[in-house]
């Protein structure tokens, strides 16, 4: 049997002990990287999880909001000494009508673009010199349909991930041939971020709600964002760069166009 092409490699996950980034490093793990699981506040759930990983696991405390970036990437290259995949997943927003233009100041966009933006910018540039040095590397920046549609939380968090998708491609330019750069845009996510504010019970009923509306009759999950990233990491798309996938059980597609039978919209 070939071997993995995930053994071996060090990865790095932003926003890592939560969620998609928290999946992504179980699955990283499982394939055999060696993951650098970064985290802000969320000490206890990072260091359970380095634990659970053993030896092929550090959690690492670096606000990348505050410029970081340098001391995540420091931290993998001193433990493993190489960078080899990166996966931009730290982001915040802030909720606000969208018709409401007083609803948003102009700190709340430069907060917003501070961590979704330029710490993501910041990562690549800080882990591009150690990629080289492997001999090559490959970053997933996770934006999301927020920034394709202008949908979402608030115009700043639309905003800031299309600015993400537009990065994406400039920087899928700039590194190549030796980096890949790539960025996925995930719908609705299931997520305990979810649970914290609605309860278990009402998570339940937003998963059933969007499943009804959505082609693919079903609501993402943390795993299924964390199998796309690890598609565009993985030496199977060696030949995308640049590129933005949607993963959103078809929630863009104009359901009156693509009504199943029997579904009301």
């Amino acid at each position: 049997m070939a071997q993995d092409f995930f053994a071996g490699k060090v990865a790095i996950v932003t926003g890592g002990s939560r969620g998609i980034g928290a999946s992504t490093v179980e699955k990283l793990a499982e394939r055999g990287a060696r993951v650098a699981i970064n985290y802000s506040s969320s000490k206890d759930e990072a260091e359970a999880m380095a634990r659970e990983i053993g030896d092929n696991a550090i959690a690492v405390q670096a606000n990348l909001a505050a410029g970081e970036a340098e001391k995540l990437a420091e931290a993998a290259l001193a433990k493993w000494g190489q960078v080899d995949l990166l996966v931009n997943n730290a982001g915040t927003t802030k909720f606000a009508n969208h018709e409401d233009l007083d609803a948003l100041s102009a700190d709340d966009f430069l907060d917003i673009y501070r961590l979704n933006v330029v710490a993501a910018y910041e990562m690549i540039r800080a882990c591009a010199p150690a990629m080289r040095d492997a001999g090559g590397g490959s970053v997933v920046n996770v934006a999301s349909i927020a920034g394709t549609h202008g949908i979402g939380s608030s115009v700043a968090y639309a905003a800031s991930k299309g600015a993400m998708v537009t990065m994406t491609k400039s920087l899928a330019r700039s590194l190549a041939p030796e980096i890949r750069v790539n960025a996925i845009c995930p719908g609705y996510v299931g997520t305990g971020w979810f649970a914290d504010r609605l309860g278990e019970e009402g998570l339940k009923a937003m998963n059933e709600m969007i499943a009804s509306k959505v082609p693919l009759a079903r609501a993402g999950q943390a795993e299924d964002i964390a199998d796309g990233i690890l598609m565009f990491l993985d030496d199977a798309s060696r030949l995308v760069t640049g590129e933005t996938l949607l993963l959103d059980a078809g929630s863009h597609l104009d359901l009156r166009l693509s009504r199943r039978p029997g579904q009301e919209i």
